[in-house]
């Protein structure tokens, strides 16, 4: 009897837990705001903007814009935004970490210029290719030290490789263009592979492994905690400092691979190539929503980015309007790219 009057007093003792604990949890639930219909009908349409704003112009541009649907047309956009979609992936590491980079259009010019004269001086592709990538993976290893070691300002570091990197070009080439004339380097340039310009895969590849490294990896995850506290990731247990540099030596890396792949398709390097190229790459990243206060990005949305800004250029060279018009419209999308962020900055913080 008294076991079983004890086993009583248990049962009771659980119920009065369990109706307990329903009660802290309704209460909780009680104290959470509740999101009408309306509220979620906008956050959504608020996240999806981009893409809805990119297909509205899109389809506006096909029904008034002669030849602009055509697939030569589509083709020649894809190429044209080829090198600033492949800088974009990396940038995208560096806005997301709280940092940017200056000084990838002089990246890009000085790696054309160096593998035009390697492969003037050796005949080989490979090794051309290989010293250009060296040397952006140094520029950018340099960048990356100087930032997290002596931390001195990304826009004073960059903005000083920039005029360094950009001089050096130019005193190594002279001031002239360097040609070349080895016919598997200026294939990389026109190269097809299904009727899709070698370029274009290039760039495609660069999109799919970096959006895998953002969302799927230790290095993707470490790059978007670091932007969004610093101090709280290098608690943490985050090597802070060692991963600002490695973001820095890739983004050199594949910048200069994109200089490589201009030299290919201008048959020549440029020491005055890719001025103003840094800001079209920002403006593609911040369009695309990566936040300049770091902590936010998405390769979804840095793919619709670069596919706006190709397509407004695309269209403006369709309709002949003059470049001194041109750039006047890539300020106005990089203000309005900026301001964009910050809206989304007071959105996240109200």
């Amino acid at each position: 009897m008294r076991s079983k009057g004890v086993s009583d007093m248990q049962a009771r003792d659980n119920l009065a837990a369990q109706a307990s604990k329903h009660a802290v949890h309704a209460a909780a639930d009680a104290l959470i705001p509740k999101t009408d219909d309306r509220q979620k009908w906008w956050q959504q349409i608020t996240e999806y903007s981009l893409i809805l704003i990119f297909a509205i112009m899109f389809i506006v541009m096909s029904l008034t814009v002669d030849h602009f649907f055509s697939v030569e047309n589509m083709l020649g956009l894809a190429l044209s935004v080829s090198q600033i979609g492949m800088v974009a992936c990396t940038m995208m590491f560096c806005l997301a970490s709280r940092d940017f980079d200056l000084s990838v259009g002089s990246i890009v010019a000085f790696a054309g210029v160096l593998c035009a004269m390697v492969l003037n001086a050796t005949d080989s592709t490979v090794l051309a290719i290989i010293a250009a990538v060296a040397a952006g993976a140094a520029i950018g290893f340099v960048n990356g030290a100087v930032i997290a070691y002596l931390r001195i300002n990304a826009l004073i570091t960059t903005l000083a490789t920039m005029e360094i990197v950009r001089g050096l070009g130019f005193i190594v080439s002279h001031g002239q263009a360097v040609g070349v004339s080895s016919d598997t380097f200026i294939a990389m340039g026109v190269m097809s592979v299904f009727g899709v310009s070698l370029p274009i895969w290039i760039t495609l590849i660069c999109f799919i492994a970096f959006g895998v490294m953002l969302n799927h990896t230790v290095y993707g995850r470490n790059t978007l905690a670091i932007g969004g506290n610093p101090e709280a990731s290098r608690l943490a247990g985050i090597h802070v400092e060692r991963t600002r540099v490695w973001i820095f030596l890739v983004q050199g890396a594949v910048t200069a691979l994109a200089g490589v792949i201009l030299a290919s398709r201008i048959t020549s390097g440029q020491p005055n190539a890719a001025e103003g190229f840094e800001l079209n790459v920002i403006s593609a990243c911040v369009l695309g929503g990566v936040s300049l206060l770091g902590g936010r990005a998405t390769i979804s949305g840095v793919v619709i980015g670069v596919l706006i800004m190709g397509t407004v250029e695309n269209v403006m060279n369709l309709l002949n309007i003059d470049a001194f018009y041109q750039y006047l419209v890539r300020g106005a999308i990089l203000l309005a790219a900026v301001m964009l962020d910050q809206l989304k900055n007071r959105g996240a913080r109200d």
